[in-house]
């Protein structure tokens, strides 16, 4: 009597299921809901029955064309238009992305359903499923919207570079007269073995190198040493000073640039005019000579960011706590010592990341290589400026040569390079180790 009243065997009650879930998972693979509707998930399946369905329809010709489109470029000129056919391939690729990620998500759910079925799973009710579903998706419906815009307006504009580098897209090579071809890694061996792409890349990149470096050095320097003096407790009238110092963050940085060049300007800029009055010369050739303008460039570039710097290390040593110093005075430690050992590793402790950051932002600092002086002057047997940076080297071959393939490989090293420096600072630094330790 009480073998009867028992409930039967785990084994027993898989075998009497009868529920295989590699059926489920095959039918899933065949269209998608189909695995949910053998497991008897109607509405879970219908879903995924509509929305694949729907995807074939609305975008099955689409996507045929961009596939076809991506890999030839367009076979008729004046017809085809490559770019477009790029830009639909590009597309075509991510909705078929998006839709294997959904194909996957499927086929997982339908045989992990088929598993707990068989395993003697208790289906709940309509509504008991309706509200574990919405709660186990909530997060996932509130992100959608925003992870497709991050799809559409990030990733796609990056795929569309990164492959404009690996094509011929110029002003020679422009549809619809002409189609676009791709050429693999030409641009970057021109960059690397022709003289005049080899000059011109090596005297950019070594001059972004020197302005990034330098000009970033400088801006932290004077904000630092500004900062010290004016938290110096014998310094009055601290609230006065740190205002005036603050008043050149204020102006708009393309406001303070345009001002600048009418000053450091070789006809009548004032500073060539004070020196002419002074020492009787006709001044520095501040905008024709690439030595004295990049001299300008690094003093305005100081001028520009030492303000943002300076807020930023007042309110760091005022964070300090003054028993630090005093147990150092007791020690006997001298000024430099305990500016090396309390002062200096708790600022780079807290701005660390930051500074970071104002190395990686100088790199592509557009605004001020630009409108001081168009990155001149020009030089001979190069195709960039005397002063220009990689990216305002980018911004003429883009608008003014038309050589949008060269400018986007050069833009996918840019792009590399910051990655890296960045990646590699970040990784060094005490508080971001720091936090992965915690």
């Amino acid at each position: 009597m009480l073998l009867t009243n028992e409930q039967p065997p785990r084994e027993e009650q898989r075998s009497r299921s009868g529920h295989n879930p590699t059926v489920a998972l095959v039918l899933s693979i065949v269209f998608a809901g189909l695995g949910q509707l053998y497991n008897r998930s109607f509405i879970k399946g219908i879903v995924f029955i509509v929305v694949e369905a729907a995807f074939l329809i609305t975008f099955l010709d689409f996507i045929n064309l961009g596939l076809w489109g991506i890999a030839t470029l367009g076979t008729i000129p004046k017809v085809d238009h490559s770019i477009f056919l790029l830009v639909y391939g590009i597309i075509s690729i991510l909705l078929l992305a998006i839709a294997l990620t959904l194909y996957v998500i499927n086929v997982k759910d339908a045989r992990k359903q088929a598993i707990k079925i068989r395993d003697g799973w208790k289906r709940p009710s309509l509504s008991e499923s309706i509200k574990e579903g919405y709660q186990r998706t909530f997060p996932y419906l509130i992100t959608v919207p925003g992870f497709l815009m991050l799809i559409f307006i990030v990733v796609f504009p990056l795929l569309f570079a990164i492959s404009l580098a690996f094509t011929n897209y110029n002003l020679y090579h422009s549809p619809p007269k002409n189609l676009v071809d791709w050429v693999g890694f030409e641009n970057f061996v021109q960059l690397a073995t022709v003289p005049i792409w080899n000059n011109s890349f090596v005297s950019v990149f070594s001059w972004t190198v020197v302005w990034t470096i330098v000009s970033t050095t400088l801006q932290i320097g004077l904000g630092l040493l500004l900062a010290l003096i004016v938290n110096d407790k014998r310094i009055r009238a601290k609230k006065l000073i740190r205002t005036i110092l603050i008043l050149p963050w204020a102006v708009p940085n393309f406001v303070s640039i345009l001002i600048f060049a009418a000053l450091f300007n070789d006809q009548f800029g004032a500073i060539n005019r004070s020196i002419a009055g002074f020492f009787g010369s006709a001044g520095l050739p501040w905008m024709t000579d690439p030595v004295y303008t990049k001299l300008a460039l690094l003093a305005i570039q100081a001028w520009l960011g030492f303000p943002f710097l300076f807020a930023l290390f007042t309110g760091v040593l005022t964070s300090i706590s003054k028993e630090w110093y005093e147990a150092a005075e007791v020690d006997g430690a001298t000024r430099w010592q305990k500016f090396r050992n309390i002062t200096l590793p708790h600022v780079l402790f807290a701005t660390g990341p930051l500074l970071i950051i104002q190395y990686t932002s100088n790199f592509n600092n557009f605004n001020v290589i630009y409108l001081f002086n168009g990155g001149g002057p020009a030089v001979r047997g190069q195709t960039a400026g005397g002063t220009d940076i990689l990216i305002s080297w980018v911004y003429k071959l883009t608008f003014t040569n038309n050589n949008y393939s060269m400018a986007a490989a050069i833009s996918l090293i840019i792009g590399l390079i910051v990655i890296v420096f960045a990646f590699l600072q970040f990784r060094r630094s005490s508080s971001f180790r720091e936090e992965r330790n915690t």
